[in-house]
């Protein structure tokens, strides 16, 4: 063979290998836990300062109408990793309770049973995205079930380290509970760091793993504790916290907390950079829902654990080279279950049977620059004996709650009356709007039951 037909077949076979591994985009997506709309100084918080993520949304899309599918940890991950409501699943309209507890009597039933979590033949996203030959890897907070068979690797995860409960401490890696919590697969480990920083670490060995394997696309699911009590800086006390300063903390150490994740953040996309892997990745960063204090949902009302629109409209932001163009605002009333429709609809991946996303592609509808449209969204959260009910049809949005056999409703239109302060229903017009909204709730919950 002649020394030019050597050097061709040689120059093909890099740009086919150049060609593959350009072929379908990785995916990261990176999640706050507990961090509220204007805890991020791009989304006008006062004092934190998050250069890194400001950059990612200069360089991307900002979202302003984004939303969780719930006002708790438990059920916004659930909507996400499958791209569902999270009431079809049952038990999960509500956080998993520290040490495996269900908090309303749905999810108590299922306690009892050893059956309080996402089970594997329910989860769409990861085995969807593994199918079109994703390698997909986990690195922090789970919250998606204690028990050995709601572990991510049954999933359609390849890799997990991290913890299995609500919260633990940022020094120690426990929680207010017996149960070990900190996994490596299926192993439960002891690790000595910050808990911030070891996730970040995870995430970056993994990245530099994957720069090695040209044409295997990889999904990169980074679910940080952070900002989510115990209120912990790096460079705070290392000693655990008393189940009575578990929940307490001041803002300057939150804030801190929120610049550390800032930098973390930093240091994987610096990562992306050093590894020549950007280019081809699509990054994703969001808050599973909104702040208590001390963390800010300026100018929304109320905090978690509502369905006010402080407890569920999120800060989100999406980057992705060559399709999303930088320094875009988007207003298009979004979810995390459109965020999972997003990435399958990327990777060429399609649900199971009977498991269709609730969802619409948000990335697309930037990429492609449609004109905004109206969404109706449902929600509701239970804890306890109180549960809330929510829907937002266009600008209008009706509210319930019932607690001790007590009732609360209000109408807003969120066009005019963005922190939800002037209640509708104090009017006769108001109450026909809320009535029409009332029988679609009713329709939807029929429509969303479980099946276990």
């Amino acid at each position: 063979m002649k020394l030019f037909e050597k050097i061709t077949i040689i120059l093909l076979g890099v740009l086919w290998v150049t060609l593959s591994a350009q072929g379908k985009p990785n995916i990261i997506f990176i999640l706050a836990d507990d961090m509220g709309y204007a805890d991020l100084s791009g989304y006008g918080a006062p004092d934190a300062k998050t250069p890194n993520i400001d950059k990612l949304a200069a360089e991307g899309v900002k979202f302003t109408n984004f939303y969780a599918n719930g006002p708790e940890c438990s059920p916004s991950r659930t909507a996400f990793l499958t791209g569902r409501y999270p009431q079809r699943v049952g038990g999960l309209e509500c956080a998993i309770g520290t040490g495996n507890v269900g908090r309303y009597d749905d999810a108590i039933r299922l306690a009892g049973k050893s059956d309080l979590g996402l089970p594997g033949d329910m989860a769409v996203l990861a085995p969807a995205l593994k199918k079109e030959g994703y390698r997909n890897a986990i690195f922090g907070k789970w919250h998606m079930g204690y028990e050995a068979k709601f572990n991510p690797l049954d999933q359609g995860f390849d890799e997990f380290v991290g913890f299995l409960g609500g919260n633990v401490d940022y020094f120690h890696h426990v929680e207010l509970s017996d149960l070990p919590v900190y996994y490596s697969g299926r192993k439960a480990i002891k690790r000595e760091g910050f808990t911030t920083h070891l996730i970040t670490e995870d995430a970056i060995e993994f990245l530099n793993r994957q720069k090695n394997k040209p044409g295997k696309p990889f999904f990169l699911y980074v679910p940080h504790a952070a900002p989510h009590f115990p209120f912990q800086a790096p460079d705070g006390p290392t000693k655990l916290p008393t189940k009575e300063q578990w929940t307490q903390g001041s803002r300057s150490t939150y804030v801190k907390m929120l610049e550390d994740l800032d930098q973390q953040v930093g240091r994987l996309l610096k990562t992306l950079e050093d590894n020549q892997q950007a280019s081809n990745t699509l990054v994703v960063f969001a808050s599973d829902h909104g702040a208590m204090k001390p963390g800010l949902n300026t100018p929304w009302r109320d905090f978690k654990g509502t369905l006010f629109d402080g407890g569920i409209r999120v800060p989100c932001i999406a980057r992705w080279p060559g399709k999303i163009k930088p320094g875009q605002v988007s207003n298009q009333i979004g979810t995390l279950m459109g965020l999972t429709r997003s990435f399958m609809a990327i990777a060429g991946a399609q649900p199971q049977q009977g498991m269709a996303s609730d969802g619409i592609d948000i990335l697309d509808h930037v990429i492609q620059g449609k004109e905004d449209v109206m969404r109706t969204l449902f929600w509701r959260a239970r804890r306890g004996e109180r549960t809330w009910w929510a829907v937002r049809d266009g600008d209008l949005k009706y509210l319930k709650k019932t607690e001790a056999g007590e009732t609360e409703e209000w109408l807003f239109d969120l066009a005019e009356d963005p922190s939800e302060k002037d209640n509708l229903l104090d009017r006769a017009a108001g109450k026909a709007a809320a009535r029409v909204l009332q029988k679609k709730l009713v329709k939807w919950e029929i429509e969303v039951k479980p099946v276990r």
